[in-house]
């Protein structure tokens, strides 16, 4: 093992290496930060190069800014070549103690693993160190996977860990890693771009085009296909196209079957809810229950799905033609996430909402249009959020350049201001 602590010395900060820390993502940062100095497990969760290894190093620097001493952290990545040999629980638990013999850090110690999933057992090595009083540790860990907190380690840290879901920039972010104004011209160049972190770093569209496909490989082999043994690899990719293809409209398990079945392919119910539950899961799509605002509940059937980053449509599948509208409402709903609501298209009597945003006791109602130019328009987005008749907020989002009055109570928001305006909620 000291081999291996030899070999990772580049990628911690003992001696002071110039470790490079990426675009500041405060949003995250801060908010984890809130948490610090306590036993809780922070866990972050997101899509494989949504940035949180750039996320776990900027709190380590933050911490040894703040006094913490270089060798009181620990930082692993599953992922890097020097750590293929680390596969069990016990194997960590090795690591762990050959770094506290060799670096002898005095007082707590702060344990940064990445892409934890890879490493068998180690919910066990989290909570025996997450509740060690005796050598004091504070863990930050992260996965791949939105199942990484079921089962097992549920339980075994019921109560003690908080989550934290990581997307890919936002469009203040975009903004600012671009150098560019908060405006409606940018925010169209938001829409018809991405948002992962390193597409940032690359020139020319050819070549994010193929980053973004390595991703969506990458993330279907690794995290999907090797995960849960997939025998139709082809029915898996063709199924992520389709979601790209109808992301932001209304649709079944049962209205896929049935677009599949008139390109004479064969499949089931059963195949193709797994795999459409296997692509949540990775994080590269997220599905939005229908909500009976009436009913207070969700209802079963049909759902609408969103892209995690629309570089999936813009770089890969722009030929599908669905307009900028479509674009926005998944930008929308991306933005809703990252506030930490959970999100779902709401019905009431005959009409949809676009969204029912609820967080706590707080809930929004939002409709989103691309103009609010045409009268027609206007009546069609208003009418649904006049139904309702309880007490919160409500809202249209759109891409006007000039603020709409408030029309019975509901308000208008230009869709490049919604991110700040829902952090000031």
């Amino acid at each position: 093992m000291i081999e291996i602590i030899s070999s990772i010395r580049k990628y911690n900060f003992w001696d002071n290496n110039p470790i490079y820390l990426g675009y500041s993502r405060t949003f995250y940062t801060d908010k984890i930060g809130q948490y610090l100095g306590n036993k809780l497990v922070k866990v972050l969760v997101g899509q494989r190069r949504a940035g949180k290894s750039y996320i776990l190093r900027q709190i380590a620097s933050k911490l040894i800014s703040e006094g913490v001493k270089s060798q009181n952290i620990l930082y692993i990545n599953k992922e890097y070549m020097e750590l293929a040999t680390l596969r069990t629980a016990v194997e960590l638990e090795q690591l762990y103690k050959t770094y506290r013999e060799a670096l002898k850090p005095s007082g707590k110690v702060y344990v940064f693993i990445d892409e934890i999933q890879y490493i068998d057992e180690w919910e066990r090595f989290v909570n025996s160190h997450s509740q060690d009083f005796a050598e004091p540790s504070e863990l930050f860990i992260s996965g791949s996977n939105s199942n990484l907190l079921s089962g097992e380690l549920a339980t075994l840290l019921s109560g003690r860990y908080v989550e934290f879901e990581i997307f890919p920039f936002s469009f203040p972010e975009f903004c600012g890693i671009s150098g560019l104004e908060i405006n409606s011209g940018n925010y169209r160049k938001f829409l018809q771009s991405g948002a992962l972190p390193e597409l940032f770093n690359l020139p020319n569209d050819e070549m994010k085009q193929n980053y973004v496909s390595s991703i969506k490989d990458t993330v279907m082999l690794r995290d999907i296909v090797a995960r849960y043994n997939i025998k139709d690899v082809k029915l898996l990719d063709d199924l992520f196209v389709y979601l790209v293809n109808t992301a932001s409209n209304l649709i079944s398990i049962t209205n896929i079957i049935n677009f599949f079945a008139s390109k004479k392919r064969k499949t089931n119910y059963e195949t193709l809810s797994s795999y459409a539950n296997y692509l949540e899961n990775s994080f590269l799509v997220h599905r939005a229950e229908r909500y009976n605002i009436k009913g207070k509940d969700t209802i079963s059937g049909n759902s609408k799905y969103y892209l995690n980053d629309l570089a999936y449509r813009n770089y890969l599948y722009a030929g599908y033609g669905y307009g900028v509208g479509y674009l926005l409402e998944n930008a929308v709903y991306l933005s809703l996430r990252r506030a930490g609501y959970q999100v779902y298209v709401g019905t009431i009597k005959d009409t949809e909402v676009d969204f029912v945003a609820i967080k706590g006791d707080k809930r929004l109602y939002l409709q989103v249009t691309l103009s609010l130019t045409e009268e027609i328009t206007i009546e069609r987005e208003y009418r649904s959020l006049k139904l309702i008749d309880d007490n919160f907020d409500k809202y249209v989002v759109s891409m006007d350049d000039y603020k709409i009055p408030t029309n019975e109570g509901i308000e208008h928001i230009s869709a490049w201001e919604l991110e700040d305006f829902l952090n000031s909620l």
